[in-house]
Order: structure tokens, then sequence, then C-alpha cells
């Protein structure tokens, strides 16, 4: 799932940087989160998972817009079923918002998912994680990446999603980068090697 105001094309070149050559078939999927108005860009409309009020714990969150996106995943996580994949070969990934999506939609799907990744992104609805967070995914494992100059998404916001995560039982594998708010080389190195021991 792609960031705030991109779309699903975004990352499509990333694909074969995240592919090693041994592994079996895959499909990605490049959704493309609906076009909403965003308050912290003063209402201007753009591609959105949810309304963005401010890049705090203290800013309210867009409870129905996550929600609503997250059904959406859901749904996209069906399609594959229908096609004949079991949910626990599917990983669920994002950036920035789209992370904060994977996140959030990753740890309350009711079916086990093969992985989880997060990149440059956080947790979003904290304080209703441990009411609605499920038990199949207790286990998957979570790749999670930040970049430790993001004047985007704050590298502290991001650090203390990975110890929410940690302290309530989560296999979160966390790496940090001196870069933006983006990706690197490195970065992509270290998820190809992440993702390939989860996918064979």
């Amino acid at each position: 799932m792609h960031g705030l105001g991109a779309d699903g094309h975004d990352f499509e070149p990333l694909v074969p940087e995240l592919i090693e050559r041994n592994l079996p078939a895959l499909r990605f999927v490049f959704p493309h989160a609906p076009v909403r108005p965003v308050t912290i860009n003063n209402g201007y409309a753009m591609r959105a998972w949810y309304d963005i009020i401010g890049i705090d714990r203290r800013s309210a969150e867009d409870f129905a817009g996550i929600q609503a996106s997250a059904a959406g995943i859901a749904a996209l996580i069906q399609n594959e079923n229908d096609r004949g994949v079991p949910t626990a070969r599917i990983v669920l990934a994002g950036f920035s918002q789209g992370g904060a999506m994977a996140l959030y939609t990753g740890t309350r799907h009711p079916e086990t998912l093969a992985a989880i990744i997060g990149l440059s992104c956080y947790l979003p609805l904290v304080r209703e994680f441990e009411a609605e967070r499920a038990a199949a995914n207790r286990s998957t494992p979570i790749f999670m990446a930040h970049g430790s100059q993001d004047p985007v998404v704050p590298y502290p916001l991001g650090d203390e999603s990975r110890q929410l995560l940690v302290a309530a039982g989560y296999a979160v594998e966390w790496h940090s980068y001196p870069m933006p708010h983006s990706l690197c080389e490195p970065e992509v190195r270290d998820l190809r090697q992440w993702l390939a021991a989860r996918v064979r």
C-alpha cells in the first residue's frame, strides 16, 4: 500500500529489486487508496487511506476512514483467496500511511498472514489495539524500517509503535537507516533477504 498522495503505481519499480531468482512465482497487488480531503494538507483532496489531522498521539484519528480502508484491504485478501491463494501465503505491506494500514489491518485480521511489512510508518489507533487485535497474527513476523532523519513520520513515533508491538509479544525485526522519508538501497537489500526467507 502506497503513502499519502501517491498511488498504487508508486512501488511497481521496486518489484525487480525484491525478487531473488530462486523464489517461487509471486504476485504483487498494488491498490489505489480513495481520493479524499486531508486535513493536515489544508483539506486538499488526494489519495489517502484515511484522513490525517496530525502526526502525533495527541491528535484525533480518523477511526471511520481507517476501518473503511481496512475493510477494503480485507476484501483484497479475499480476492486472492478466491484465486486459490491461502491467507497464510499472503504478505501485507505498505509505506508511510500504507504501512500504517498494513500494521493496523495485519494485527487485526482474523486469519494468519505470512508476514507484515511496515516501512516508515506507525501503528494507528493504539488505544483500541489490545481489545481489537486478533489471535491469528500474534506470531506473524513483522518487518519494520524507518529513517532516523524522517521529517514526515517522526522516527520516535515509528519506534514507539515497534516497542508497543514487541511488548505485546509480536516478532518485530526493526531496521533504522540514516535517511529521510524514503527508501534506501540497504533497506531494500535487507527487506529482500527477509522476504525471501518467508515466501519460499
